[in-house]
């Protein structure tokens, strides 16, 4: 076997005094929701955003700006003391700190709006002054300005509403709310979907999102925090069991008239990527299968709802996931962006509003990860992607005319820029392997850069571990796999070191990037400090690779990744100092899936496992995620087979910890259970806690007790 050398090698705290490298890092410093853990991160600039093109941030109790130039404006913008002297005068509840402030995007308009004591409050930092409050109730959630900021509209509970710049509030929700849902996001938050309204593009009509779920059966959860356990349901569509029906509503708050989309076809098809036409005349709609193998964009005519055309299909023998709406060229209301996967790799076309595509505009064996903006002359677009490296980001644009592409973010790393109102000038807060954190302010046109902040190390007195990243070849002698190998503090080649293998490898996610420390988690430095060999590989099925190499899973979960995670442990077994007698494994939801996963198909292999929240029986999972990539389990009975934990449960050999929140609404709690039954049932003996009242991840101060718990288990049984 051919391994490819590591990429990058970091020892994280550099060149250290003996006394330092005597100190040690806790769980509390270590995890988040610890006591200490925010005083181990780097430091960022806060609270970054731009009124109109001018950068401001937060510093202290004052929110201080730059221009385009990058030149600091002594004078601040907001001050606590100066915004408390307006809520005196208004009347308002005075403030303990800042809050977060949305801007005006016009600088000829400075004012800021933000949330107190049950308003919405619009402050002219100008002349000192609340210009306007809008009164909410007491549970309202997820507040949707329009454009104009004449309405927002509001979730309450299951119902919708919006309200006007007087206060004046109207419920849009009509039917009974129990059982359905209105403005929320749908089809459990897939296909790109994570909110449920959407304003026209000049704010008088509202698009939403409207659930019927009275035809899926409740799945009980128990909240025992009460005196009496009391039974909590949520509606659960498990995969080949009747799904939710969505439908699209358009609200006219003038008329108080909504008028729906007549779509077409089966009521449990999805409808997803809702975009406005700039003339707000009609709606983009792409349109999937239940079975999701096929989509098309349609067009509808808001005044009447009806279907005007199909502009486009896309169809594939495993799946189709359409994850972001059109995006019209401003000046030419003829022109979108569309985002597929069609060639093998997401990429950005242009489209007319006939359904003709004019050119692919960006090409090649990487991926466009998101669109940033639309420049307002509709010249260029400004994207993110990968293509210096599969585990960078980089901001580019693209010339809509030509198709000329041009890399804007110049250092290696992990790029999260943020652009003002005219894309002349971008803020760019960025990490890699060895870069904690840098901000610079950047101009597009000529590349000119004038650094904001660059932060130091916060791990720089302690006892650190040893980080490399490299590539080995998936199973399947082609792909290139990332890993991430980290040694133990005061490591010894000549020991032999026991190893735990950290994995999720499912759909949409990514391990191992060129960010700060290669993305490690806490807990692996923790490990490390306990002399364990930590061990992280990406296989076939994560994302940003292509559509090949996600899809490589398709229909049968667990199988190509397993394959790929044992390459993972050929190539350990390589290295001198890796006790093979001692390797274990850990993961959560689609990672604890793989841990049970890898302990009862390669028992001779791994000696511990611990799974979080583990899928043990993809039947029992959402139909939405389970059938994208798993299939009806009526069509697919052989794949379901393969993947089931229960079927598997005699093959345990090692120890095997699983772990779950009896309130877990995402892998329920079913999936232990009905593995512990089915142990009992063959004769094997895995271990199981249960954390109460906690959901699908155990947060605040009781993660840290999670991550003490794991690490026990492997202290006992592999260290």
């Amino acid at each position: 076997m051919k391994f490819i050398k590591s990429l990058f090698i970091l020892t994280i705290a550099g060149i250290m005094t003996v006394d330092a490298q005597q100190k040690s890092l806790t769980l509390d410093d270590l995890i988040p929701g610890g006591k200490t853990y925010n005083q181990f991160q780097p430091e960022r600039i806060k609270s970054p955003a731009f009124w109109a093109d001018r950068f401001v941030f937060r510093q202290g109790d004052s929110i201080m700006s730059r221009n385009a130039a990058g030149s600091l404006i002594k004078q601040p913008v907001i001050t606590l003391g100066k915004l408390n002297e307006a809520l005196q005068a208004d009347q308002k509840k005075t403030l303990k700190g800042l809050p977060a402030f949305t801007f005006s995007t016009d600088s000829k308009k400075p004012y800021a709006v933000f949330y107190n004591d049950n308003f919405i409050l619009t402050y002219d930092f100008a002349t000192n002054k609340i210009v306007k409050a809008i009164p909410y109730a007491q549970g309202d959630t997820a507040f949707d300005f329009n454009p104009d900021d004449t309405f927002v509209a509001v979730n309450n509970g299951n119902k919708l509403f919006i309200i006007d710049s007087e206060g004046k509030r109207t419920e849009v929700s009509t039917d009974d709310p129990g059982d359905i849902v209105w403005g929320q996001s749908v089809h459990r938050n897939e296909f790109g979907i994570n909110k449920g309204t959407y304003w026209s593009p000049k704010g008088n009509l509202l698009a939403f999102y409207r659930m019927d779920e009275t035809m899926v059966r409740d799945y009980p959860l128990v909240n025992v925090g009460a005196r009496q356990g009391e039974v909590v349901n949520t509606k659960y569509p498990m995969a080949g069991m009747t799904s939710h029906e969505v439908t699209v509503g358009v609200f006219d708050p003038a008329t108080g008239k909504t008028v729906y989309l007549q779509t077409e076809g089966p009521k449990d098809h999805y409808l997803t990527n809702i975009a406005w036409t700039p003339d707000q005349s009609r709606i983009l709609l792409a349109e999937l299968n239940r079975e999701q193998n096929h989509m098309d964009l349609n067009v509808y005519d808001v005044k009447t709802g009806k279907k005007l055309k199909t502009l486009f299909s896309e169809s594939s023998d495993k799946y189709v996931e359409p994850e972001n709406p059109a995006m019209f060229i401003p000046g030419n209301d003829d022109r979108f962006v569309w985002m597929s996967e069609k060639d093998g790799y997401k990429h950005l076309y242009l489209y007319d509003m006939e359904g003709n595509q004019i050119r692919q505009l960006t090409s090649g064996e990487w991926v466009v990860k998101d669109i940033v903006r639309i420049d307002k002359k509709g010249e260029y677009i400004y994207y993110l992607s990968n293509e210096t490296s599969p585990i960078e980001q980089h901001l580019y644009k693209v010339s809509v005319k030509d198709g000329k592409r041009t890399k804007l973010t110049a250092e290696p790393g992990v790029h999260y820029p943020r652009l003002n109102a005219s894309a002349t000038t971008f803020v760019d807060q960025y990490s890699a392997i060895d870069v904690p954190s840098k901000a610079v302010l950047v101009n597009t046109s000529n590349g000119k850069t004038n650094t904001l902040l660059e932060s130091a190390n916060p791990y720089q007195e302690y006892a650190m571990p040893e980080i490399s990243v490299g590539t080995i070849k998936a199973a399947d002698g082609v792909s290139d796999l990332y890993y991430r190998l980290t040694t133990p503090v005061d490591f010894d080649p000549n020991k032999k070191y026991p190893v735990i293998v950290y994995l999720y490898n499912g759909p949409h996610s990514q391990m191992i990037t060129n960010s700060w420390q290669a993305a490690i988690r806490g807990w692996d430095i923790y490990m490390a400090q306990k002399g364990y060999v930590m061990f992280t590989i990406d296989g076939r099925g994560t994302d940003f690779r292509g559509r090949d190499f996600e899809q490589a899973i398709h229909k049968q979960v667990g199988v190509e990744e397993g394959k790929d995670q044992m390459k993972g442990i050929e190539f350990l077994k390589t290295l001198p100092y890796v006790d093979a007698d001692r390797i274990g494994i850990h993961g959560w939801s689609y990672g604890g899936f793989m841990t049970t996963n890898m302990l009862l198909t390669y028992p001779e292999t791994f000696k511990v496992g611990v799974a979080g929240g583990p899928v043990m029986d993809w039947k029992l999972y959402e139909v939405m995620y389970g059938e994208r990539y798993m299939g009806n389990p009526e069509t697919n009975p052989e794949g379901y087979e393969t993947s089931c934990m229960l079927d598997k449960a005699q093959n345990l050999q090692g120890r095997l910890l699983l772990i779950h929140g009896d309130m877990d609404p995402v892998v329920v709690m079913q999936h232990s259970l009905n593995f512990l039954r089915k142990s009992v049932e063959v004769g094997v003996y895995p271990d199981f806690f249960v954390y109460p009242g906690h959901e699908h991840n155990v947060r605040g101060n009781d993660r840290v007790h999670l991550h003490e718990k794991i690490t026990r288990y492997f202290d006992d049984y592999l260290k």
